[in-house]
């Protein structure tokens, strides 16, 4: 576990807002309260970003827009990431059940452990 601990927490500094100018205006992120939204604004949003990097040059509108998108991937990113430390808390959870003789202990948080899983990747 104490890989993806050390993972999360480089990943959580990497999408750390750089030190923003005091001229640069700040943007409202769509909300990413569950896993759900949040794995669904990161797609679109990183999408809609694609689509601007795509472009032979940028135009400072361009730059805007993709300044406002990065509020919003860096909510849908937070929430990804805390929800994967806990996703590496449950895993380990099961790894102590499973050195054990307690079957029913490990089958509860093995399940539990499957159900947060198939939220990261279906």
């Amino acid at each position: 576990m104490n890989y993806f601990v050390r993972v999360a927490c480089i990943a959580a500094l990497a999408a750390a807002p750089a030190m923003a100018q005091d001229s640069v205006d700040h943007y409202a992120p769509q909300p990413s309260e569950t896993l759900e939204q949040a794995l669904d604004n990161f797609l679109e949003y990183n999408a809609f970003m694609a689509e601007i990097m795509a472009k032979d040059s940028l135009t400072p509108n361009d730059m805007e827009d993709v300044h406002q998108l990065t509020y919003t991937i860096e909510a849908a990113l937070a929430k990804m990431i805390a929800e994967s430390n806990a996703l590496a808390v449950q895993l380990e959870i099961v790894h102590h059940w499973s050195e054990g003789t307690n079957a029913e202990r490990l089958k509860e948080h093995g399940q539990t452990y499957l159900e947060m899983a198939q939220k990261l990747v279906p």
